[in-house]
């Protein structure tokens, strides 16, 4: 529910996105570059993020995933393009002047200040009225869960609580783009994971848009409607994540996104008869008796299980080819226990896939 609505005030403000009008864009990069000295962070992007939507901006340290969230928060200006937010070109634009919040990593919170102290600070700087100050900070609190934390200070809080506090304090200025720089990356694993979904929740009940950047694949995979892979300051591909990790556009993205075994084309002419080299994912491939025969439309690939991966739900095999090359095998443990898995190493196995699992890529 929109938070004014629950507060019971007459509040003005732009309407939810729906139907047609959601397919609109909220931010464009129109062959964006920017340069800090003779170092190119970002390359002529050109990126459309649409309204409503959950996106990421995934890749490895200096891929330029950072510098594309700080020129569209206005921390950095553009050396070359523009950058359109709403319809708006904002290039020059200080931050102050955008529709746009953003979350850090390290939370940015005053520590001398309470819970909902923190989170109505952006709100007095504006001089929203006290009434509806009060209002709108108990809706952002209650979003986030934090009601019964309102009165502590953030050293009393949790590393989770005071991403929500982070999280409220963004949300409570109704940005039509929220920017999110890492905000998990302090978090322990599970911790992590559960935010990623509670995230996702808030993200879908508010309606707008998030632009989230991380070199965490999981991350990008669980919670995006669309993510763009960067590397070198370029973008690799954009799409869904079903998208991006089943037909990757290059072999940076499948290497990068999840594990994928890359194939090169003198293999995959020995393998498969095909003249392009092509991806394949670990838990595309079975791993069979060295008898068994192959379906009409399957691969196969003789080779010695060298290296067994126990992983617990899962188990990774490390398995070189007779031909030479090297393939890695995932696959889950239904019933099989870490001896019974183990107990495969070294042994002689034939491994399957079906063609329309093979994806060609680029170098």
């Amino acid at each position: 529910m929109d938070p004014a609505a629950r507060s019971g005030e007459t509040v003005v403000e732009e309407p939810r996105l729906s139907g047609a009008e959601a397919a609109g864009v909220d931010v464009k990069f129109e062959r964006v570059s920017k340069r800090f000295g003779d170092s190119v962070a970002v390359d002529g992007v050109d990126l459309e993020i649409m309204s409503g939507e959950f996106f990421s901006l995934l890749g490895p340290s200096g891929s330029g995933k950072t510098t594309c969230l700080r020129m569209i928060a206005g921390f950095e200006r553009p050396s070359e393009g523009r950058i359109v937010l709403h319809g708006r070109d904002v290039s020059g634009l200080p931050p102050y002047d955008r529709d746009v919040n953003t979350v850090f990593q390290d939370y940015a919170l005053f520590p001398h200040m309470t819970v909902a102290e923190n989170v109505d600070y952006g709100l007095k700087v504006k001089k929203v009225a006290k009434g509806e100050r009060s209002q709108r900070v108990a809706d952002s609190l209650a979003m986030v869960q934090l009601e019964p934390f309102e009165g502590r200070k953030p050293a009393a809080l949790s590393g989770g609580q005071r991403q929500r506090v982070a999280l409220a304090r963004a949300l409570v200025n109704r940005p039509r783009v929220l920017l999110l720089d890492e905000p998990l990356g302090a978090l322990d694993l599970k911790l992590r994971q559960e935010m990623q979904v509670e995230l996702k929740a808030i993200q879908q009940e508010v309606g707008i848009t998030f632009i989230y950047v991380t070199h965490d694949q999981e991350e990008a995979l669980t919670m995006s409607d669309r993510l763009a892979v960067m590397s070198k300051g370029k973008i690799e591909q954009v799409g869904s994540p079903a998208e991006v990790y089943e037909s990757p556009a290059s072999a940076f993205v499948a290497d990068f996104v999840g594990i994928s075994n890359l194939i090169d084309a003198a293999t995959a002419a020995r393998l498969s008869g095909t003249s392009a080299a092509f991806t394949l994912r670990p838990e595309k491939i079975r791993m069979v008796e060295h008898s068994a025969a192959p379906g009409p439309e399957e691969v196969a690939a003789d080779g010695r299980v060298e290296q067994v991966v126990y992983l617990g739900s899962v188990t990774r095999y490390h398995v070189d080819l007779d031909g030479g090359g090297r393939l890695i095998v995932t696959a889950q443990n239904l019933s099989q226990s870490s001896t019974e898995a183990l107990e495969v190493q070294g042994k002689e196995v034939r491994l399957l896939w079906s063609r329309d699992n093979q994806r060609e890529v680029s170098a």
